[in-house]
């Protein structure tokens, strides 16, 4: 397992030139079974990051370039009449697939936002009636620019709780961006990225985490991070229950990664920045930034204390 998981950092390093904590966390929400949502100003890699780990996959992949324009149905699908047979068949749309890069996804409108919940939440798609299951692993991939960049519209809260994990990427280093300069490798070793996980892997990898052991006691350490999020004079809507289940699986994939098959409190913490940041509501409104949240999560993180 641990060599599956090697191979497919480095596969994706071979094109994101940068973060390298950012690949790990991708690959966490990845056997966590979660959805990604990668936030940074344009330029710095996030469609490139999201690319990467969708062909380091031997399974489907689709991309949408989202747009105001872009309705419901581009997303989900529509019945179109087979003059054949008189029937009205579906004509599936690209959300039938196994990881779905949305890039962008705060260009287009609320209403087409929504079209993900439910895929995002019960891995199913309801179409004209219809509940047809999405095959697994699924996982959507979204990128996003800042909110206060022109024509960019604001995630709802229950939008942004489907996700996971916000991953940052910040700026590379001088080192870094030189060897962006020099390889070119989002031109170059893009196109040719091969994959070095079958899809049947990937879901071998997830179950194996399920089967990662988490005592009580870590349980009951997450359960007061979140209650003392909800309870903070500074925060208006803390950490929600699905919040605090992303954050026992993430803890697990983490465990995994790190070749334990149990959790220690080190990988709560390691997670709590980029599951809890998105999800919480300031008491002066807006969603804190990334160094915001780790400085008052950490804080908060101590207050409670670490299980012996």
């Amino acid at each position: 397992m641990q060599d599956k998981i090697q191979e497919l950092r480095e596969n994706i390093t071979k094109v994101f030139l940068g973060n390298e904590g950012a690949v790990d966390r991708l690959i966490c929400c990845l056997l966590s079974r979660g959805h990604a949502l990668i936030e940074d100003v344009p330029g710095v890699g996030k469609t490139v990051l999201a690319t990467a780990l969708a062909r380091s996959i031997d399974c489907a992949f689709t991309r949408i370039q989202l747009t105001p324009d872009l309705l419901p149905g581009d997303v989900l699908g529509v019945s179109v009449l087979d003059k054949a047979t008189g029937d009205f068949v579906l004509k599936k749309g690209p959300i039938f697939t196994n990881i779905l890069l949305a890039d962008e996804i705060n260009r287009t409108t609320p209403r087409t936002q929504t079209a993900l919940l439910e895929a995002m939440s019960e891995q199913q798609v309801s179409v004209d009636g219809r509940v047809i299951p999405l095959e697994p692993p699924f996982m959507v991939l979204a990128t996003q620019n800042p909110y206060e960049f022109e024509g960019t519209y604001l995630l709802p809260e229950n939008q942004l709780d489907r996700f996971l994990m916000r991953i940052e990427l910040g700026y590379p280093s001088a080192e870094d961006e030189l060897r962006v300069l020099e390889i070119r490798p989002a031109q170059r070793v893009l196109a040719e990225l091969k994959p070095v996980l079958k899809r049947d892997e990937v879901i071998d990898l997830q179950n194996h985490v399920d089967a990662v052991k988490v005592d009580r006691a870590i349980l009951d350490y997450i359960v007061r991070i979140a209650d003392a999020t909800r309870n903070h004079p500074s925060i208006r809507v803390g950490l929600s229950p699905r919040g605090s289940l992303a954050l026992a699986q993430a803890s697990r994939a983490t465990a995994m990664i790190h070749k334990r098959d149990y959790v220690i409190p080190e990988d709560v913490l390691e997670n709590l920045t980029d599951i809890a940041a998105h999800r919480l509501i300031f008491t002066a409104g807006g969603h804190p930034d990334a160094e915001e949240a780790k400085a008052l999560l950490d804080s908060i993180a101590a207050g409670v204390g670490s299980p012996a």
